[in-house]
């Protein structure tokens, strides 16, 4: 393990970064995680110098695009701080976003608590503990300069590069009756249409969302009720740019939008 004071003085480098959008080429070698529980010990730091209650959970890295994208091997979780919630179609600012790029999203708001536990929690279970599901966007960043080359573990300790998030209005749909894996939303960005897919998101949404809870058991955290989950990009992840407007329509199940400034 790292020493006593490594969770909180990393992640103070990694929230003063964030803030002042500076980007910086790795965190201090006795400061570094050197593995996913070092990483999770800073991130749960960086959820402690937010001000106000954490609004939920992302995952990072559910397809294989996304984890091209930022050379990692599997998923990983993150914390969605409300200070970086913006409304539905509202504004991104993308001052100090390096990464540029968005994510179509399935999001689910939790009715539940779901604690943590010996045994794992199944799909069924999972999905028991929701209340609604919500079209979303996430853009993400990283603090890092090279998040290509700064490895897992530090990225989990940077929240798993998470930056700005929207939320839709829930779907009024019966999305408990649909297969998710095949849903097909489509984007529109500077006049083109792209098409995701439900199957991208480690084959199905609602697995993503049953693998975030079990990822979080064995760290020994709950994920509460009225907490969002978004479980990661159904398409690759679309260079933006400022100035441009991104609308997902998710067809019945709803719509998302957000401006990029």
């Amino acid at each position: 393990m790292g020493a006593p004071d490594q969770p909180t003085s990393a992640s103070a480098i990694l929230c003063e970064h964030w803030r002042e959008g500076r980007k910086l080429a790795a965190l201090p070698p006795d400061l570094r995680p050197r593995d996913r529980t070092e990483g999770y010990a800073i991130q749960a730091e960086v959820e402690r110098q937010s001000r106000k209650p954490l609004f939920g959970w992302k995952i990072a890295a559910t397809s294989e695009a996304g984890q091209r994208h930022i050379n990692v091997a599997g998923p990983m979780a993150g914390r969605i701080l409300a200070e970086t919630v913006r409304p539905d179609g509202g504004t991104a600012v993308m001052a100090g976003n390096a990464m540029r790029v968005a994510e179509p999203e399935f999001a689910f708001r939790m009715g539940t608590d779901l604690l943590p536990r010996p045994t794992p929690y199944d799909v069924v279970e999972v999905l028991g503990a929701v209340d609604t599901l919500h079209p979303a966007i996430e853009i993400p960043d990283s603090r890092f300069a090279d998040f290509v080359t700064a490895g897992e573990a530090q990225l989990i300790a940077d929240n798993a590069c998470a930056h700005l998030f929207v939320l839709g209005a829930p779907s009024a749909a019966d999305w408990r009756g649909r297969d998710l894996i095949e849903e097909r939303p489509r984007i529109t960005l500077r006049g083109e249409t792209f098409v995701g897919h439900g199957r991208n998101v480690l084959g199905d949404p609602r697995v993503a969302l049953a693998w975030l809870v079990n990822e979080l058991r064995g760290l020994g955290v709950p994920v509460r009720a009225g907490q969002v989950v978004t479980t990661g990009t159904c398409h690759p992840p679309l260079p933006i740019d400022s100035g441009d407007a991104m609308e997902v329509d998710f067809g019945d199940l709803g719509r998302v939008s957000v401006t990029f400034e």
